[in-house]
């Protein structure tokens, strides 16, 4: 059986033998875990299609989530689909301005939200668009509609429209729109990405060979559904029957992934940058002996090759398992059989680090317009190789313009952007060639390499181009330095804005008996700025003449995207982020001016 819409899963659930009345969704309540089996998953879906109906929602009509990860999700998910109608969702940490933007250029006709404090957020943004009807929530809200109403009016409408789904279904081709996906807009406005039914089937379809995963597993769900890495993924998930479980919020994802003992998960790089750095943290409480163990271990695991070591280095492994690496699965799950990172670069020390540790980790590319997996690396001899993304999916076809700029084509590639045909002109050529904006290097063995984005890289008064990701990656693996953003078109040199790691950079200054009574004082600290210069120096080591940092400048904010210079998916908002500190960035190539003036 081959499926080719995504409601296609439901049958699958009901002709294979291992996934028939499967527990399939939970997310957790009071401290106890609700669970979903593939029976009810169906019949929930079927109310939401009964209920839209009932309200005059058809083929074509927009119906808004913005949410957390929760198993009502798939059920809007599902529910919308079969019925021909678009999903939209969206991230639930946009800005005011960007909710505006997206509630009214999709022009939805109803949205889910989750909480209370996104209902009181959305809701006056809401009342003055026409074209809303209304606004349910999730969660239980005070003067607010459920979404049980649309339930409930479901489950009173079946008799009338249980067979206009079922033939609403059959006429729904796998080349219809499915979904809008709005990208997290680094360089501008919002763009919404439309994305069929066989984009995202196919893609999840053709990931099934590179997770290895059954009905036996158990995966935690964390990054936001309104992630198209997530979103296809949860298909995945379900084509093979594999147990989804919500993680409560970002906060308990090592608690949940711990109780639950989960095979898997995906991620973005941050998580894993995250939990080395709290390692790192941790280790200024231990012994003086177990501190070296500890550093001893992790030098080790930076060396780690799958599939590739030597005997001798496998026995010094087996001891940093014991001592080091062991506990660290404690802490997370003893059953990780995959953690798939994608959204960004990874550091491959940082990839084989885990590995080591018994943590396996598959980092792979895509965009959102191909829905999203162009390549990965997965579990096998000769099929992951770290530092690069992995080989191209099947289905999926590349190639490499003269500049080494990546170019897509296959059947996971996007319809278009939503009323925007400009846009889609632009990076969708003649023959449906999607032009990624991404440089890279493709090896004779067939894994590619990521090296910058084409619209980032930036010319120097010299003449000589600078890949900024790049130099921003290596300056991450100072466990000081948080965020960075590397600056220096037309100018003679290169410089950075780095927004430091406050927390270890606090715990440095104690040990130093430095004082100061807020961030700002202690970033204009001299001890501070001379340790993020010899921190420079390290790195510079490894950079060419031309990429050196010749000055920094460092910044007192932390960076995310409640304060606006990350996007959702913690990718840097460049734009932002240079309007935001001009000035900086000005005295950086021109102090001696400024100074004169």
């Amino acid at each position: 059986m081959i499926e080719t819409r995504i409601f296609d899963i439901f049958d699958r659930f009901e002709k294979y033998p291992d996934t028939i009345g499967k527990m399939v969704l939970a997310e957790k309540k009071d401290d106890k875990w609700i669970k979903y089996n593939t029976k009810q998953y169906r019949e929930i879906s079927d109310f939401v299609s009964y209920g839209l109906l009932a309200m005059e929602i058809s083929k074509g009509d927009k119906v808004m989530t913005i949410t957390n990860n929760r198993p009502q999700w798939n059920f809007m998910d599902m529910g919308i689909a079969q019925i021909g109608a678009v999903h939209v969702p969206v991230y639930s940490t946009l800005s005011n301005n960007e909710f505006e933007y997206i509630l009214e250029h999709s022009e939805a006709k109803i949205i889910v939200v989750g909480s209370e404090n996104l209902y009181k957020k959305i809701k006056p943004i809401a009342d003055k668009i026409d074209k809303i009807k209304e606004v349910y929530t999730f969660d239980d809200v005070e003067n607010a509609k459920n979404w049980q109403e649309i339930i409930e009016l479901g489950k009173k409408s079946e008799v009338y429209y249980k067979k206009e789904v079922l033939e609403i279904k059959k006429n729904i081709k796998e080349t219809d729109l499915l979904t809008i996906i709005y990208t997290s807009g680094t360089t501008g406005t919002p763009k919404g990405v439309m994305l069929s039914h066989q984009n995202l089937m196919t893609n999840a379809v053709a990931s099934i060979e590179r997770l290895h995963i059954n009905h036996t597993h158990k995966a935690l769900s964390f990054l936001p559904l309104s992630h198209i890495f997530e979103h296809m993924t949860s298909y995945t998930y379900q084509l093979k029957g594999v147990s989804i479980y919500s993680a409560q919020n970002v906060g308990t994802i090592a608690q949940d992934a711990n109780e639950l003992q989960v095979d898997g998960f995906i991620t973005v790089p941050r998580l894993l940058e995250s939990i080395y750095e709290k390692i790192i943290f941790k280790a200024r409480s231990l012994s003086s002996v177990k501190r070296k163990i500890l550093f001893w271990a992790i030098k080790l695991g930076k060396k780690y090759e799958p599939f590739n070591n030597s005997w001798f280095y496998k026995q010094k492994l087996r001891i940093a398992d014991k001592l080091v690496f062991s506990k660290w699965r404690d802490a997370i799950s003893q059953n990780i059989i995959f953690i798939g990172v994608g959204g960004s670069a990874l550091r491959p020390s940082l990839g084989r680090l885990f590995w080591a540790a018994g943590l396996p980790v598959f980092e792979g590319y895509g965009l959102s317009e191909t829905s999203p997996i162009i390549s990965v690396n997965y579990n096998q001899a000769g099929k992951i190789k770290l530092g690069s993304v992995g080989t191209v999916l099947e289905g999926v076809k590349i190639r490499m313009l003269d500049d080494n700029e990546i170019l897509a084509k296959g059947p996971n590639v996007m319809l278009g952007y939503y009323k925007n045909p400009k846009e889609t002109a632009k990076v969708i050529d003649k023959d449906g060639w999607f032009h990624t904006g991404d440089i890279g290097v493709l090896g004779d063995d067939g894994f590619l390499r990521i090296t910058d984005r084409k619209k980032e890289i930036f010319k120097m008064s010299n003449g000589k181009y600078i890949a900024p990701q790049v130099i921003e990656n290596k300056l991450k693996e100072s466990i000081m330095i948080g965020n960075s953003l590397v600056v220096g078109e037309n100018q003679k040199f290169a410089g950075v804005l780095i927004s430091p790691n406050f927390q270890n950079l606090k715990h440095w200054c104690e040990k130093q008996k430095i004082k100061f009574k807020n961030e700002q004082e202690l970033i204009d600290i001299p001890k501070v700025k001379e340790f993020f210069q010899k921190e420079i120096n390290i790195i510079n080591k490894n950079l060419g003449s031309f990429e050196q940092i010749r000055k920094f400048k460092l910044v007192c904010d932390e960076w995310t995207p409640q304060t606006g210079e990350l996007s959702p998916t913690l990718k840097l908002k460049r734009k932002i982020i240079h309007k935001k500190y001009t000035e900086m960035i000005e005295k950086m190539f021109y102090s001696k001016q400024l100074a004169a003036i």
